[in-house]
C-alpha cells in the first residue's frame, strides 16, 4: 500500500479509474456472455447494486453534510441533509411521474 500513497494523485486516480472500470468489465461480462439468467441472481445483483449506491451516497454526500452541518446548527445538524434527501426524493419521484 504504500507504493500507492508514494505515487502523485494523478497516477493514483488513474489506478482508481482503471480497477473501476477493469471491476465494471468483468460484471458485464457476465451479461454478454451468458444467454439466460435466473431471475434470483438478477435480483441478488439488483439487491447487492442498490447497497452499493446508498453505501456511496451515505459516505460521500450524507455523512458530510451533516458534518458540516454541525458546526451551524448544532443539535439540530440532521435537518439541512434530511431537507436535501427529501428535496431529492421528490425530484426523483416526480421526474418518473412525468
Amino acid at each position: 500500500m504504500t507504493w500507492f500513497v508514494a505515487q502523485s494523485p494523478v497516477v493514483q486516480a488513474l489506478i482508481a479509474t482503471m480497477g473501476t472500470w477493469l471491476l465494471t468489465a468483468a460484471g458485464a461480462c457476465l451479461v454478454v456472455f451468458t444467454k439466460s439468467l435466473s431471475k434470483r441472481y438478477l435480483d441478488a445483483t439488483l439487491g447487492f447494486a442498490a447497497g452499493v449506491m446508498i453505501a456511496a451516497s451515505f459516505w460521500s454526500l450524507l455523512a458530510p453534510a451533516i458534518a458540516m452541518a454541525e458546526e451551524r446548527y448544532g443539535g439540530l445538524k440532521w435537518v439541512p441533509p434530511l431537507i436535501g434527501f427529501l428535496l431529492g426524493a421528490l425530484f426523483l419521484r416526480v421526474a418518473d411521474k412525468l
